[in-house]
């Protein structure tokens, strides 16, 4: 197990146009430096994302799927289970979990309050994976927070998680340093980088050259970005 560079960004060049492509006609991306979106923590940003609505094609569900199988041969690791997070990330491990004939469970953010109080789902009585190699299969890595709670679950559950794999992610140090401070450091790896939807967002007349260098910019000083642009916080 590795990340060779090289054989992700083959991949990603391979699939990140297509996925790019297809949210911006499902609305599963959008983009909009001008006018930017209000998010859940009151910030303005230029960018919003929803890949659930990946769910309602299932050519799409299959190409996903296929990316994930191969970046996990890119980084030539094969688990023995996959986890993914509630909610997001479940069909998009059973997906893949179907392709590769692998066995699949499911990560809350917290236990229940009920019954058992399971946090994770699909393991039995135990709830223990006893030592297994697990993929958590996430739908998008923001700045990381809940996929690293994720993935401490699973290791709490006896499970080793190496990677963590996405569909698409906003290229945040933040995020990257927060997987490579975990003990043991677990990579995030994802089909669509940002970098590939930009340059994507552009060739389909999305966005202009300006906005582009407006939206890298945002990557770079996410939660500074608003203020600096006339748009503070809510």
């Amino acid at each position: 197990m590795y990340k060779d560079e090289k054989k992700i960004a083959e991949v990603q060049k391979k699939y990140g146009p297509l996925l790019a492509k297809t949210a911006f006609e499902l609305g599963a991306l959008k983009l909009s430096p001008n006018e930017p979106f209000t998010w859940a923590s009151g910030y303005r940003m230029p960018i919003y994302n929803d890949n659930r609505r990946f769910l309602a094609l299932p050519e799409m569900r299959r190409t996903i799927a296929e990316a994930f199988a191969e970046l996990l041969k890119a980084v030539d690791f094969a688990p023995e289970w996959l986890a993914g997070t509630a909610t997001a990330g479940i069909p998009h491990s059973v997906s893949l979990g179907d392709l590769l004939k692998k066995s699949v469970s499911y990560v809350r953010s917290g236990g229940k309050d009920h019954g058992l109080k399971n946090q994770i789902e699909g393991l039995g009585a135990n709830a223990d994976y006893k030592g297994s190699y697990v993929l958590v299969v996430e739908d998008l890595i923001s700045t990381g927070g809940s996929s690293i709670k994720a993935v401490e679950a699973v290791r709490n559950a006896n499970g080793k998680v190496p990677f963590c794999f996405a569909i698409f992610s906003y290229g945040f140090a933040e995020a990257e340093k927060a997987f490579s401070e975990l003990n043991p450091p677990c990579i995030p790896v994802t089909i669509l980088n940002y970098d590939i939807m930009l340059d994507e967002a552009v060739k389909q007349n999305y966005i202009s050259e300006e906005n582009k260098k407006s939206l890298a910019e945002w990557r770079l000083d996410p939660f500074g970005w608003g203020e600096k642009h006339g748009f503070p916080k809510v």
